[in-house]
């Protein structure tokens, strides 16, 4: 799964990967730097802990990608 949401401050959408199939979990942020995680848990705590819905052009986007992370999660 990969998610793109624009923030309000970068002219770079932040890119959220969640491959389970390659292991893969990363974030790309605003800025273009980057945040790698070892799996999905440790994934969603990061967004939770660093991200706000507010840093994002449209906050419902956010919830729904935070939602569907979780579901995902659920599910495995």
């Amino acid at each position: 799964m990969e998610f793109h949401i624009k923030g309000k401050d970068g002219a770079v959408p932040c890119l959220i990967t969640a491959d389970e199939d390659n292991g893969r979990y990363m974030i790309r942020k605003e800025d273009t730097s980057g945040e790698v995680f070892n799996d999905k848990t440790s994934l969603i705590n990061w967004i939770e802990q660093y991200w706000t819905p507010q840093q994002f052009e449209s906050p419902a986007q956010f919830h729904e990608i935070l939602q569907t992370l979780k579901q995902n999660k659920e599910e495995q």
